[in-house]
């Protein structure tokens, strides 16, 4: 069934030039690998370039859908297919992954050179980077599922490419179990879904769940929250985010790849489920209090490590929660941006982690910076809400919006407030007017511009939320905003008197308040076989430097 338009031939070029690289046998790969590492990046960057021509000859409106075989499901499930749907979010994210992946097999080139099994890891990387874009073009729920689990798999290689090293041996373990809990719950959903709307096709499900009204079947509820339970396995989600801190034993192209591309497809499968999400009010909530909760743990915890690596890693555990969160509330074109600011970022800081270390070891002149006191933090707040309102206003956000949208405005205005705490530091008087509230009002300005652009491209590619004004929500946003403000105290807190919270607390917090510590004695106990010695993770253990120093 091929519609009129344009050719799907530009979006499957994307994930079937890296799946024909990927299919070179190991023994090949390896004979050959710097050819194998060559043909990886030339698949990769051709894939980029599919994806841009897809992108232009794809508007960022409309539909399309292509199947190109069919099987029918026992059980009135509906059929599995192979073939595509295309609208806004998948040229967004088949864009976004195609150009992270061209820029990590860039990378993986000069950093694998040398090494023996140099073939294999670029085999694995073209078919992890082909499962991803898999994924991501996929018309059929089903499919999807399937592409879900590919990515994982091919992604355990990687986190296994130097089996001698036994924290990457734990790792991949803990990973593999927390993807195979998050698979299972997928595939459950995909049933019930299936069972109940007897169809797997995202348009098709889009058509009938935009016009259903009233509540759902309970078939759907329970489809909705075992897609919050995969999302957040997937995502690395309290309490199961432990292997996320601890993949750093693979090569940094696989962390890069990982934290800036695979662990977001937590937030692409809620908002791609938009129209099954969007009608339970029980699973929105459940993905928004989630969230929060390792929003607000992981912040904590960041601000205390010392390693470079890991206080990413951290950062990603909240930025995934902050992502999901935005989902829950029901900001699905919010959550889009996030997803492609932090995926960006995140490759560019992995990638770039070197430098962090050498310009933190740099010699810097010392400053003496004013501290930040409560009467300088409150008047900075209000400065940053001032601008942040005046700026909404020219875009027409008013009190008259979902609560969802002023809980992230408040988000916008600790951001000001922290760029004018910084810009009161080192500038005064007029300077500062000029310059530091200036910077201010440019970021509001970008931060409104960019939301209002994924707004207006994600239209009709989402289902909103029905009650996005009901108590619940309510709730949520003031939650939302109180935590923010609590994070804002903590982090200056944190930065002018470390001594403040004491050494018990802090120590609790650098070592992530020992949750991991149990998850990892319960895998050790569930795992079918035992894992060698060496893996178990040391006891935890307290900073080098005391937060008194």
């Amino acid at each position: 069934m091929l519609p009129d338009g344009p050719t799907p031939g530009l979006v499957l070029a994307a994930p079937l030039l890296l799946l024909s690289v990927g299919l070179v046998p190991t023994a090949w790969a390896n004979a050959w690998p710097g050819l194998m590492a060559r043909l990886c990046g030339a698949a990769a960057w051709l894939a980029f370039v599919s994806a841009l021509l897809a992108a232009a000859a794809y508007p960022f409106e409309g539909t399309y859908a292509w199947i190109f075989y069919r099987v029918e499901l026992p059980g009135g499930l509906g059929a599995l297919t192979l073939g595509t749907y295309v609208n806004s979010v998948t040229v967004i994210m088949l864009m976004l992954v195609a150009f992270i992946g061209a820029i990590v097999t860039r990378y993986a080139y000069n950093y694998l050179d040398g090494d023996p099994n140099r073939g294999r890891f670029n085999k694995w990387l073209a078919l992890t980077l082909a499962a991803i874009l898999t994924l991501i073009v996929s018309g059929n729920l089903l499919m999807f599922a399937l592409a879900w689990i590919a990515t994982s798999l091919c992604l355990h290689q990687l986190l296994m490419f130097y089996p001698e090293r036994p924290a990457a041996v734990l790792a991949a373990h803990k990973k593999f179990v927390a993807s195979r809990v998050g698979d299972l719950s997928l595939l459950v959903a995909v049933v019930l879904i299936g069972l109940t709307l007897h169809t797997l096709q995202f348009d098709e499900l889009f058509r009938i769940l935009a016009a259903m009204e009233g509540p759902v079947p309970i078939a759907l509820e329970i489809a909705a929250l075992l897609i919050v339970i995969a999302a957040g396995l997937k995502s690395a989600q309290f309490p199961f985010h432990g292997w996320l801190l601890q993949v750093m034993e693979a090569p940094t192209p696989v962390s890069a790849l990982l934290h800036a591309g695979i662990v977001n497809a937590g937030a692409f499968l809620v908002i791609r489920m938009s129209p099954v999400m969007s009608h339970s009010q029980l699973a929105m909530g459940a993905l928004a209090v989630m969230g929060l909760f390792t929003l607000a743990l992981a912040s904590l915890v960041m601000l205390t490590q010392t390693n470079i690596k890991v206080s990413l890693a951290w950062s990603t555990t909240a930025q995934m929660g902050f992502m999901l969160l935005e989902c829950g509330l029901g900001l699905y074109s919010l959550a889009m941006l996030h997803l492609v600011a932090h995926s960006l970022y995140k490759a560019h800081a992995f990638l770039a982690s070197g430098s962090g270390v050498d310009a933190f070891r740099a010699p810097t002149l010392p400053h003496a910076s004013p501290g930040v006191g409560p009467l300088r933090l409150l008047l900075a707040l209000a400065g940053g809400g001032l601008i942040v309102l005046a700026v909404g206003a020219a875009f027409g956000v008013t009190a008259g919006h979902q609560p969802a949208h002023l809980a992230v405005g408040t988000v916008v205005v600790i951001a000001v407030t922290q760029l004018l705490l910084q810009m009161a530091g080192v500038m005064r008087g007029e300077d500062f007017l000029r310059r530091g509230l200036g910077l201010s009002a440019v970021v509001a300005v970008a931060y409104f511009t960019l939301h209002a652009l994924f707004d207006a491209a994600l239209e009709g590619s989402v289902l909103p939320v029905q009650d996005a004004d009901g108590p619940f929500q309510v709730w949520l946003a003031q939650a939302f905003v109180g935590v923010f403000l609590v994070l804002l105290v903590f982090q200056q807190v944190l930065k002018q008197a470390p001594a403040f919270l004491g050494d018990g607390i802090y120590m609790h917090l650098y070592n992530g308040l020992y949750i991991d510590v149990y998850i990892t004695r319960l895998i050790e106990r569930i795992w079918p076989g035992p894992l060698p010695a060496s893996v178990t993770p040391p006891a935890p253990f307290a900073p080098v430097t005391s937060p008194g120093a």
